[in-house]
Order: C-alpha cells, then sequence, then structure tokens
C-alpha cells in the first residue's frame, strides 16, 4: 500500500468543509482536484463510485463555483461540495443503470426531486454510487459494475442497496452521501461501514419517480454522514414538501440545520433485540449491541427489554407481500419480456412470480397488518420514547457470495430472510437512524436501529447525536485502508 499522506480536506467533516469554502480559505477547484485524486487512489479498493465524469468537466463546474463565490452568490451549505448520486436515482445527463443491464446505456432527461434540491444546493455531482440489481438485497453486486467492498474488509460486501455511498463515504471519498431504504438500506450498509444512515418519516423526502404515487409507499430517500451533524444537513436539502409527490410532508428542511444538543436524563428506550428469540443473528451481534447500551444509559436514558407486541411472523408476511406486489408492478413488463426477464436476476424474478400470484384482497390485507402494526408500534411508544434494533443479524460477508443461506445454523428461506430485522422500522413508516456499535473480533462493524415516533426526525437525529458524542467509533477505528495510508 502507499503510504503517502491523505489530504486533510478529505479528511475533514462535510460541514467544516463547507464552511472552509464558503470563507473562501479554499477554493471548489482545489477541493475538487483534491477529491478526485483520493479517488483515483482508493476507490479501487472498494468499487463504490461508479459512471465517474471526465475531470476536466468537473473542474469547470468548480470554477464556476468559485466564480459564484466571487460574486458574492452562494448557493447553499453544499456549494462546490463533490458529490455522488445513488445509482437508482434520476441525474440528467449522467447514466442512470439501477444495478441493470437493461439500463446499461440509460441517460435520464431529468433530475429526481432530491438530485434537484443537491445541486440548487451548490452540490457538484461527479458519478454515481454502487447498489445492487433494482436495489435488491443488501449486497451491492451486479453484473454492470461487480461487487462494491466494505471499508473494514474490501474481501467483504459492503452491504445496501446504498453499499457504495456507504462505503464511499467510510473512505472519504465524498463529504457526505444520500441512499434509499426499502428494507433496510441506509441502515444495513451504514452498519457494515461504521457510519451514520437515516431512514426518514414517510413522505419526509418526496419522491416522484415511480409510476405509482399513492399506493407504494414502502422505499424512501435519505442521508448518511461520518457524523449526525452531516447526515442532519443533507436532510435539510433533501427534506421539503414538493406538490409532486402528493403524500409529502410539509415543511422546507431547515428545521434539521438547527443545533442537534439535548438532555436526554430520564429518556425511556425500549431494547427490542432479537424479537424474544424470534430472528436468528450471529453470535457476536447481540453481546456487542447490548454493550453500545451502555452509551444511551451514560446520557442518562433508562434501557428496558420490551416486547414487539405483535406477531413478527405477521409482519414478514406481510412485508413479503407488499414487496411481491410492488415489485411484481414495477418489473412486471420485463418480466413478461423473455429477451429482457433474461438479464433478471433471479431474486427479482421470484418477486415478480410472487407478486403474479396475489390477488387485490391479498394485497389489502397485506395493507390492513401494516395499519394494524402501525397502532401497535405507538402503543409501544405510549410507554417507551425511542426503540432500540440491532442493524443487522450478520456481519460484513464474503462479497462474493450473493446472499447468507444461513445464520447460526438457521436456514434462510429467501434471498432477504437474513434482513429481517429491519422489517418492523419500514413498516411502521416511522424515523430510524443506524449509529455505530462497535466492532467484533475480526473487526467488522455492527449498527444499532434507533426507532422514534412517526414525524420525530429530528428528535432521533437528536439522540443519534447524543449517542455519537459518547460512543465516537467513526473518529477512533478509521477504516484500516486509511488508517494504513496515512
Amino acid at each position: 500500500m502507499n503510504t503517502q499522506s491523505i489530504s486533510e480536506l478529505v479528511l475533514l467533516p462535510a460541514h467544516a468543509l463547507a464552511e472552509k469554502i464558503r470563507l473562501r480559505d479554499v477554493s471548489c477547484r482545489e477541493v475538487m482536484q483534491t477529491y478526485l485524486a483520493h479517488i483515483e487512489r482508493f476507490n479501487p479498493v472498494v468499487n463504490a463510485l461508479i459512471s465517474l465524469q471526465p475531470a476536466d468537466e468537473l473542474l469547470a463546474q468548480a470554477d464556476e463555483r468559485d466564480a459564484q463565490l466571487a460574486r458574492g452568490q452562494y448557493l447553499g451549505w453544499m456549494h462546490g461540495l463533490p458529490h455522488a448520486i445513488k445509482d437508482l436515482s434520476l441525474t440528467q445527463g449522467i447514466r442512470t443503470t439501477l444495478g441493470s443491464p437493461l439500463f446499461r446505456d440509460y441517460v435520464p432527461e431529468r433530475d429526481g426531486i432530491m438530485v434537484e434540491r443537491i445541486k440548487a444546493a451548490g452540490a457538484i455531482i461527479i458519478g454515481k454510487s454502487n447498489t445492487p440489481e433494482f436495489g435488491l438485497g443488501s449486497q451491492s453486486y451486479n453484473r454492470l459494475f461487480g461487487a462494491t467492498g466494505c471499508a473494514f474488509d474490501p474481501a467483504k460486501t459492503a452491504g445496501g442497496s446504498s453499499g457504495g455511498a456507504a462505503a464511499a463515504l467510510a473512505l472519504h471519498l465524498v463529504p457526505v452521501a444520500d441512499g434509499s431504504d426499502m428494507m433496510g438500506s441506509l441502515r444495513n450498509p451504514a452498519a457494515f461501514n461504521n457510519i451514520i444512515g437515516f431512514r426518514p418519516t414517510q413522505g419526509r423526502v418526496p419522491f416522484d419517480d415511480a409510476a405509482d404515487l399513492f399506493f407504494d409507499q414502502l422505499g424512501y430517500e435519505g442521508p448518511m454522514g461520518r457524523s449526525v451533524r452531516d447526515t442532519a444537513l443533507l436532510l435539510s436539502v433533501q427534506a421539503g414538501r414538493d406538490a409532486r409527490a402528493p403524500l409529502s410532508l410539509p415543511g422546507d428542511g431547515s428545521e434539521f440545520r438547527a443545533p442537534l444538543a439535548r438532555d436526554f436524563k430520564g429518556t425511556r428506550l425500549g431494547w427490542l433485540g432479537n424479537l424474544g428469540g424470534y430472528l436468528a443473528m450471529e453470535r457476536e451481534v447481540l453481546p456487542l449491541c447490548e454493550k453500545a447500551l451502555g452509551n444511551f444509559q451514560a446520557l442518562g436514558c433508562t434501557v428496558e427489554n420490551a416486547e414487539l407486541g405483535f406477531s413478527p411472523e405477521r409482519l414478514w408476511e406481510c412485508w413479503r407481500s407488499l414487496r411481491h406486489w410492488a415489485l411484481a408492478n414495477s418489473l412486471g413488463k420485463a418480466y413478461q419480456d423473455p429477451a429482457k426477464r433474461e438479464w433478471l436476476k433471479p431474486e427479482a424474478c421470484w418477486e415478480v412470480e410472487n407478486g403474479l400470484r396475489l390477488s387485490a384482497g391479498d394485497v389489502f390485507q397485506a395493507a390492513a397488518s401494516r395499519s394494524d402494526w402501525y397502532r401497535a408500534i405507538n402503543r409501544l411508544f405510549e410507554r417507551y420514547d425511542y426503540l432500540l434494533l440491532p442493524s443487522a443479524q450478520v456481519f460484513p460477508f464474503d462479497k462474493q457470495t450473493h446472499w447468507p443461506t444461513e445464520i447460526a445454523g438457521h436456514s434462510m428461506d429467501t434471498y432477504h430472510r437474513w434482513m429481517e430485522v429491519v422489517v418492523p422500522g419500514t413498516l411502521s413508516g416511522c424515523p430510524i437512524a443506524n449509529v455505530q456499535a462497535g466492532f467484533n473480533a475480526q473487526g467488522l462493524p455492527m449498527g444499532v436501529q434507533i426507532i422514534g415516533r412517526h414525524q420525530a426526525d429530528f428528535a432521533v437525529l437528536q439522540l443519534a447525536h447524543a449517542y455519537e458524542q459518547v460512543s465516537q467509533w467513526f473518529a477512533r477505528v478509521p477504516a484500516p485502508v486509511l488508517a494504513g495510508a496515512r
């Protein structure tokens, strides 16, 4: 490994780098040059960033950002920051493959709402971050770009589907990162790479890329960062009402720029663990997460063992039906065309085939089960202020393995059963943060989910921030690749 030093510019927190740009202590050109050199050096280690744009074009955009500052024109806190968009989100003029050979040459004519907002805040889009095919599965591999490695062991998976974003953040290839989360995709890869991931409340970040804007409410876009403050600042750009997304929540995102410090003495936390023995977990996951609970207690919180109060089997069946139905509709046309079907991975075909067998009554019953779960979690919030769960059931595994077929001797009957721990949070529609829980004996990271009341996004970020001040996992344990290069 080349041991030349790493630039302090890329090591700065995103908010600190943004302030240096705003004050013109550093030029946008210098920031871009430094990041591009860092990407050239370290991206091949993990294969996190894809579809990178030509350096001369990016430097020209950086020069324009500098010219804007010289004219007194400051676009926002992301002014001049290099940024890579997850490869599921539309980017005008930059190909959006969705990790699928069917879209290898697809160049959108418009940006998605979130991308519009990130650009309007001054960011320069340098390319995309890698994701599994159509975002299916928490392992970021596909036939176009290959697999993304974990920042703490590049031979293992970075998780997914925001795996490229998470690994890029952990290796300082980007200042902050966007992602999306249907089944833990902002939580699992954040846990696997020792960073922060935040799944917002349903409707917090408007989304208009889907054909259906009303019924399919399982997945949302959101922010990731190396710190909670940076994560909240990106959410301040992403969040806010947009008429093109009819279920988007009121507001303009400005609340997420407020100070995060808060006293949590007496806050009641419910620890759900492995759901009373229902979930299979690798041996070190629960002890590691339970040890991390001490950081909440150090804040003055009380932590109690909590029961779900709802059948986890019913949650799983509800989840499967709603996901099958959504994917049968989004991928159904490709599946019906034999020439296109051969380019769909087996897991995508399995989802569609199961979805096509569902009746309207089946989908309604699944939606009713989700509604009953929402009522149940609200009852839990009558006793607890926040709920806690591990962010994953396994540690990062070999990236050549598509998905774990067993955990601790328990067979996994689907390609995503090993991620079941994220389903209660997803189906609740509530805000959820992944915070770092520490490392196992092999030096692989794990995380804890903080679930808050519906629309209490800022409160969840405040608790995550307070936890971060005590634990300091990102500062204490840098990715070994970087640690060895400094």
